[in-house]
């Protein structure tokens, strides 16, 4: 299911203002790519623009070329919401609808595709996705129980979960541990580890452990200056990245001297 991403010359825009030039990278299929890098330098701008997330701000487009397996999701009369169903979001924080029980959260995302399915059906793809989320065994007896009410680790799996079950090629993680604690990121962690199985992940992240536990290539994203667009600095294997960069200012990022 999974789908290779080339970005080609690709920039990205709000308005009149560039705030990510002139990026180059491919990203293979079933792989984690962690992208890296100071705040503001661009890093969750150009994840937005792998699922077209960025223009529901208005004036907010792009120069360039992104292919899903060599189709540009930018070429004239590509349906956005098309691109989103193949392209989903995990969001910094766990956001499932408040007032959907477990069952519906997992469901929403078919639903607001305007897809209709046979309870038989919709069973099948709650366990599933739920299973595929490391949730199913935690939360199988309480399935009408409104997501709400799950812990913050729990919750987050469940949009995951609701993520999966449209069937998506790529899965997009801005932040996704961000609010959570250590043993609920560690869940995270394994199940991001056993989703490149099937998909192409993509994740943001400030924190550079966890980009090199559960990457297989990272992207430094930096910007020259308040006013300045962010720029890819440097792409390679995560060991690399980590162990032996080649741009100074990767090294000086990823050992803590700024950032």
């Amino acid at each position: 299911m999974s789908k290779r991403i080339d970005a080609i010359d690709l920039n990205v825009y709000y308005g009149k203002f560039r705030a990510v030039a002139d990026v180059d990278i491919t990203i293979e299929p079933k792989s984690v790519t962690a992208f890296i890098g100071p705040s503001g330098c661009g890093k969750t701008t150009f994840l937005r623009t792998l699922n077209r997330m960025h223009e529901v701000l208005p004036g907010a487009h792009v120069e360039g070329k992104l292919l899903l397996d060599g189709d540009d999701i930018y070429a004239p009369g590509v349906d956005p919401v098309a691109v989103r169903s193949n392209v989903g979001m995990v969001f910094q924080r766990p956001n499932p609808f408040p007032t959907m029980t477990i069952r519906e959260n997992v469901l929403a995302g078919l639903k607001l595709n305007g897809q209709r399915i046979s309870k038989g059906d919709a069973d099948a793809v709650v366990e599933k996705s739920l299973r595929g989320a490391n949730l199913w065994q935690e939360v199988k007896d309480r399935l009408e129980k409104p997501g709400s009410g799950l812990s913050g680790g729990q919750q987050q799996r469940l949009c995951i979960a609701r993520t999966i079950a449209v069937e998506p090629e790529v899965i997009l993680m801005d932040e996704p541990c961000s609010a959570l604690d250590p043993i609920s990121t560690l869940a995270v962690e394994d199940l991001i580890s056993e989703l490149k199985e099937q998909y192409t992940v993509v994740i943001v992240t400030h924190n550079m452990q966890q980009a090199a536990r559960v990457s297989d290539k990272t992207a430094f994203f930096n910007i020259a200056g308040t006013g300045k667009p962010g720029k890819l600095i440097e792409y390679a294997e995560t060991s690399q990245i980590f162990n032996n960069p080649q741009e100074k200012s990767t090294e000086d990022y990823v050992s803590g001297r700024f950032g």
